[in-house]
């Protein structure tokens, strides 16, 4: 299992209905196969995730945020790690919107 423990991440690419971008900074702390975060920054003001990390490292994974515009946002995440030759991680996420349009993206994140 790939351990996220106090590592950091952020958008390299997104979506155009979803709301991070490069300045959304995302730390991630693991227990265990539970994973938690708090992000901020970019189109966020506030945001918070609870995942399970399977044996292969992928992460199945809610959350809930409050952008700029004052309004609060949740969805669904299917997150699956690539393992970097400089030994960072990059995840590639499946998500959907389950407020709002509840519209369906993709975006990959970077271990920083």
């Amino acid at each position: 299992m790939i351990n996220y423990h106090n590592r950091r991440f952020k958008p390299i690419a997104n979506s155009a209905n979803g709301e991070t971008n490069s300045e959304t900074i995302f730390h991630y702390v693991q227990e265990g196969f539970i994973l938690t975060a708090t992000y901020s920054g970019g189109g966020i003001i506030k945001g918070h995730l609870i995942g399970l990390v399977d044996d292969k490292g992928a992460i199945d994974m809610r959350y809930h945020q409050v952008n700029t515009e004052g309004r609060l946002m949740t969805g669904t995440c299917r997150s699956t790690p690539e393992l970097l030759q400089n030994g960072k991680i990059r995840l590639y996420e499946s998500w959907k919107w389950t407020s709002g349009d509840e519209s369906e993206g993709n975006s990959i994140i970077e271990e920083i």
